[in-house]
């Protein structure tokens, strides 16, 4: 099949599922890109910036006590080094080739930004790599660096960085003026800069070569402002990428209020702010994208501009603090006693910003530190662990006070998140020998496209004493590698059960799925001595002889016994298979229908009963079928072990797994 069908095959499948109301969004979206490609409308014209309206400092920028892990990192960027996603560090251009794929080389065409079709690897190589640099994270380690030391070698770097952008990527021109959310993430990313250089009477600016790089600099977020307010992400477009698109107007209209639109475009972002964080995040905390990966990355754009908000003295009001409060809760809940998070739904190792430079930086730790002083939650920094750099540079020394108290952990009183449909079962929570486990009982993810959800229904992963048994394995890729792509969000990469080798919903593409089941009746029971999940979905129910399967998750805490029992129902014969994925740190014997599980010091057993006779295979790095892989890093994947039961039944039929998670050594 060409390119050309297969755009065509994908834009049948998208306007499918649009609504009447959208449609009519999309062809004024349409209208507005051919009027603005005659240069109708566009920000071509800057009016002069107002500089007696001053700006607000958004960030503590307190300095870390150790500075060389800074100092290094921006050495190493001045030397042409920047690591993006798998590529070898120094596999880069110095200053960079803006408009070139660093990983295929291919260098994307300088036309009008909104015709560039972006999911064409032919046409732009893999746009994820060519974005990363253009979101200008690495600039902010220079200012960073120059911030703590002084030295103007930074400064220079910064100049030579941003003054190759402004000649590269004239607005509205190339891969750079596509992704409304890019733009968003650099205005951010800028935003820092611009606060640790010294905003606008930095050393940076002087001179007539520093006068003329201030200039090109205004104009060029006015022109990022301008393009945001025109090109919103809406509809079933509006997920994180509304959320980081408004975050990113928000935080330029407060860092640079120097024009008439600056009190427009602060006022509209602050309004879709305010709504879609509660839209978009369900009241117990969970992010309706059912992706944790995408949870954070939330919670950063919310943070920043809840942040920049209560700068310039217009806060945002307590409800949307509590739903970030809450958004803290969850994964707090899922995190074990180790820092280890589910891998649930996709991830791309997409960060909105990197402030720290220490290579062991948990995302998820950090949002829990930066929690901990705003919410003023001691349970939150117990289980961080630490206050991050991270959290320094955003809050300074202001929010030092918080006393930790060793015996409060509240947060785990939680472990039912039914709006979002994950519950959490285990014991001696946050203690070295914890058991944890995390049902997936959760919708596939978010609106008519559900775009970063995977087809894992009634999944869980489980850790023993913070080492990872039974995991999620991740996402590996976005718009490259589709048959990868299809494996690692399809159900046989997941702790579930898969029907006829179909997935549990149908793909409409990289992004969209069609016929979204529904996992119905989740339900967690706490009984005397044993913690219940049981729940059921029907998205197999599509099939001629529909299927239904049932999952109920028993934990007796005190003998550490997890017992699953999955319930097949139909009428006629079907295949199906029952995927076991373990951490790549576990080593697993197949004995009989015994798994022998040991992670290091942790041994577990895994006894599988069938109704009828079956096979069991054991499969690591296989690549016909695809089994046995995990990727804990975007387009990064590892051989690992995954246990498949294959059986072939007819009517209704029980699996029964018990898993003993108290042996010791030798047992």
């Amino acid at each position: 099949m060409g390119n050309g069908q297969q755009n065509i095959q994908w834009y049948l499948a998208r306007l499918g599922r649009m609504s009447i109301a959208e449609i009519g969004y999309r062809i004024y979206i349409k209208v507005l890109f051919y009027v603005n490609k005659l240069g109708i409308g566009t920000a071509d014209k800057v009016p002069v910036p107002d500089i007696s309206t001053l700006s607000k400092q958004w960030i503590g920028a307190a300095i870390p006590t150790s500075h060389d892990a800074y100092v290094k990192r921006a050495e190493s960027i001045l030397n042409g080094n920047l690591v993006i996603f798998s590529l070898p560090s120094n596999n880069i251009d110095y200053p960079p080739n803006w408009n070139k794929d660093p990983k295929t080389g291919t260098q994307a065409p300088l036309v009008y930004g909104k015709s560039i079709n972006y999911r064409n690897p032919h046409l732009v190589g893999d746009i994820k790599y060519l974005w990363e640099p253009n979101r200008h994270l690495h600039l902010v380690a220079l200012a960073q660096a120059y911030y703590i030391t002084g030295d103007s070698q930074y400064l220079e770097g910064i100049k030579l960085q941003l003054t190759s952008w402004f000649q590269q990527c004239p607005y509205p021109m190339g891969p750079n003026w596509v992704s409304s959310l890019e733009l968003g993430i650099r205005l951010i990313n800028v935003s820092i800069v611009w606060q640790l250089v010294g905003e606008y009477d930095s050393p940076l600016f002087e001179g007539e070569a520093g006068c003329r790089l201030r200039e090109q600099w205004l104009r060029s977020i006015y022109q990022h402002c301008h393009f945001i307010n025109g090109y919103w992400s809406r509809y079933s477009s509006a997920n994180n990428h509304l959320i980081g698109e408004a975050a990113g107007l928000l935080i330029a209209s407060i860092t640079w209020p120097y024009w008439k639109y600056s009190n427009i475009w602060r006022e509209h972002a602050y309004k879709i702010l305010l709504e879609e964080s509660l839209k978009q995040n369900c009241k117990d905390g969970v992010n309706r994208e059912q992706a944790i990966s995408y949870q954070q990355f939330v919670l950063d754009f919310l943070l920043m501009a809840g942040l920049a908000a209560r700068a310039e003295g217009r806060d945002f009001p307590p409800e949307y603090w509590k739903r970030i409060e809450r958004m803290l809760e969850f994964i707090a809940a899922v995190m074990d006693v180790n820092g280890n998070v589910p891998m649930i739904g996709d991830a791309d190792d997409g960060y909105v910003i990197s402030f720290a430079a220490n290579n062991d930086f948990c995302p998820y730790r950090s949002l829990l530190s930066t929690g901990s002083f705003l919410f003023n939650r001691s349970d939150f920094l117990l289980i961080a662990g630490e206050v991050d750099d991270k959290t320094s540079w955003l809050l300074g020394e202001t929010n030092k006070k918080l006393e930790v108290d060793q015996k409060r952990i509240s947060i785990h009183e939680k472990k039912a998140f039914p709006d979002g449909g994950y519950y959490i079962i285990g014991s001696k929570f946050n203690e070295p020998d914890e058991i944890r486990c995390t049902v997936d009982c959760g919708p596939l993810g978010y609106l008519s496209i559900a775009a970063h959800g995977h087809a894992d229904a009634l999944s869980f992963t489980l850790s023993v004493g913070g080492r990872e048994i039974l995991i999620d394995p991740g996402t590996y890729a976005y718009h490259t590698k589709k048959e990868w792509r299809d494996y690692f969000r399809g159900t046989s990469a997941h702790n579930t059960v898969r029907v006829d080798g179909l997935d549990q919903f149908d793909s409409g593409g990289n992004f969209m799925w069609f016929r979204k089941a529904e996992t119905i009746c989740g339900e967690r029971i706490d009984e005397i001595g044993i913690q219940r999940i049981r729940a059921r979905h029907n998205g197999y129910e599509r099939l001629r002889d529909p299927v239904t399967h049932e999952r109920e998750i028993m934990l007796e805490p005190g003998s550490r016994r997890i017992v699953v029992v999955d319930s097949i129902e139909c009428a006629d014969t079907h295949s199906i298979e029952r995927a076991w994925h373990f951490s790549e740190d576990c080593e697993v014997v197949i004995d009989g229908t015994q798994l022998r599980v040991r992670n290091r010091e942790k041994n577990i057993q895994i006894s599988l009963e069938q109704d009828c006779m079956g096979q069991i295979d054991m499969y690591q790095g296989s690549e016909h079928p695809i089994y046995g892989w995990i990727s804990r890093h975007f387009d990064h994947k590892l051989p690992t072990i995954t246990v498949v039961e294959r059986i072939d039944i007819s009517g209704p039929t029980r699996l029964v797994a018990k898993i003993e998670c108290g042996l010791k050594r030798g047992e």
